[in-house]
C-alpha cells in the first residue's frame, strides 16, 4: 500500500505552512527527525521531491506545493466527516446537525458588506456553525486559491468570462455590481480629477471598457485596498472608478455619479471544492449567500420602478 496516512498529511502540510523541518516539528510537536523520516517517506510514495532542503529551510517544489494543497483539503475532509458523523448521531435527540468550524475566504468589501448579514442569518439557523472570515486581496490566484489550497472551505470571489470558476472547484455567481466614479462632493467637473485606484480594481474584467475611455488618466496616487482610496477621495486627492461593494463604504465627503449606459460590471460569486460543496455546513452557507443575493434582486427592481 502506498497511500498517504493522515500524519503524513500533516506533515506535508505543516512542513509547506513552515518553510521548514524544525518550525514543523515543533507545531506538530515531533522531532525534526521524526519529521524528516515522514516527509521522505512520502516522497518514495509520491514518486517525486516535495521539498527542496537547504541552509535557508524547507521549500516546496512545484510538487509539494500540490501535495500541500491536497493534504490540507484531504484532512479538512476528515475533519468535516468527524462532525458531520456526529452531528448525525444527535440529530435523532432533535439536536442541530450542522457544527464546527466553517472558514470562509473572501476580499475586503465582501468582507465587510456582504457576509455580515449572511453569517448572522447562518448563526441564527445554525448556531453550532463557527464562521472564520479570512480577508484576502482579490488579486493572483485570490480567495480562490485559498480554497485550492485547502486554507478556505469556500471563497467569496470576482467571476467572469475572463476569470472563470477555476478547474477543479465549483461555484455560483451571486450578484453583478456595477462601477461608478466616485469623487470629492460637489466637485462640478469630477472626470477633470487625478485618478486613485488600488491593485484589486482594473483587472480583466474592465480592462477593455478601462483601455478605451480616453479621458481616464494614470493613477497619480495608488493605495493598498479600497478603504484606502475613498479615504484619499474625501480628502481631495482625486476620483476613483469603483465597483458598487466597495461604494457600500463611500465616507462623508464623497459623492458617487454613474458612468453611463456603458458602465463595467464585475460578478462576485462563490467557489468551493465538489467534496466540501455537499457538506451540510458550506450548503448552508451556500442558502444564505444565495437568500442575499435575492434580496439584492429585488431591492435594485424596487430601484428601477
Amino acid at each position: 500500500m502506498n497511500d498517504l496516512l493522515p500524519q503524513e498529511l500533516r506533515v506535508i502540510a505543516a512542513v509547506a505552512e513552515a518553510r521548514g523541518f524544525s518550525a514543523a516539528a515543533r507545531t506538530l510537536g515531533m522531532t525534526q527527525s521524526a519529521v524528516s523520516h515522514s516527509v521522505r517517506a512520502s516522497e518514495r510514495k509520491i514518486g517525486v521531491v516535495l521539498f527542496e532542503r537547504g541552509r535557508h529551510g524547507a521549500v516546496p517544489t512545484p510538487a509539494g506545493d500540490v501535495a500541500a494543497g491536497h493534504a490540507r483539503r484531504v484532512l479538512r475532509l476528515l475533519d468535516v466527516l468527524g462532525a458531520e458523523a456526529r452531528g448525525a448521531a444527535a440529530a435523532s435527540g432533535g439536536a442541530d446537525v450542522v457544527s464546527g468550524p466553517l472558514r470562509i475566504a473572501a476580499f475586503r468589501s465582501a468582507a465587510l458588506y456582504l457576509l455580515p448579514p449572511v453569517l448572522a442569518r447562518l448563526a441564527a439557523r445554525h448556531p453550532g456553525i463557527e464562521p472564520v472570515v479570512r480577508m484576502v486581496r482579490e488579486v493572483g490566484r485570490g480567495t480562490a486559491g485559498e480554497v485550492l489550497d485547502g486554507r478556505a472551505d469556500l471563497a467569496v470571489a470576482t467571476l467572469g468570462t475572463t476569470s472563470p470558476v477555476p478547474p477543479g472547484l465549483v461555484g455560483g455567481v451571486l450578484l453583478e455590481e456595477e462601477y461608478a466614479l466616485v469623487h470629492p462632493a460637489g466637485h462640478t467637473t469630477p472626470r477633470t480629477l487625478p485618478l486613485v485606484d488600488w491593485a484589486e480594481n482594473c483587472t480583466s474584467y474592465t480592462r477593455d471598457w478601462w483601455a478605451a475611455q480616453d479621458w481616464i488618466p494614470r493613477a497619480t496616487v495608488e493605495a493598498e485596498d479600497d478603504g484606502a482610496v475613498l479615504s484619499m477621495v474625501s480628502r481631495g486627492l482625486g476620483m476613483a472608478i469603483m465597483p458598487g461593494l466597495s461604494l457600500y463604504g463611500a465616507p462623508d465627503g464623497t459623492e458617487i455619479t454613474a458612468l453611463g449606459p456603458d458602465r463595467p460590471t464585475r460578478r462576485v460569486g462563490y467557489v468551493t471544492t465538489p467534496e466540501q460543496a455537499r457538506s451540510l455546513a458550506v450548503q448552508a452557507l451556500i442558502r444564505e449567500l444565495r437568500a442575499e443575493r435575492a434580496k439584492a434582486t429585488v431591492s435594485d427592481s424596487r430601484k428601477s420602478e
